[in-house]
């Protein structure tokens, strides 16, 4: 039972968020320059406590 309606095969998931992070280029920023911040205030703060 293969379903013959849809000919063209389904986009990727990356090929998806690429195209999602080119229309939403201010909130992708935004994610990733909070997801950088977050990681580094961790790191820091780890760093900080195992001295």
């Amino acid at each position: 039972m293969s379903d013959s309606r849809s000919a063209e095969p389904k986009p990727s998931y990356v090929k998806l968020a690429m195209r999602n992070m080119v229309q939403k280029r201010l909130t992708s920023l935004k994610h990733f320059v909070l997801t950088t911040v977050g990681l580094l205030a961790v790191l820091v703060g780890l760093a900080y406590l195992t001295r």
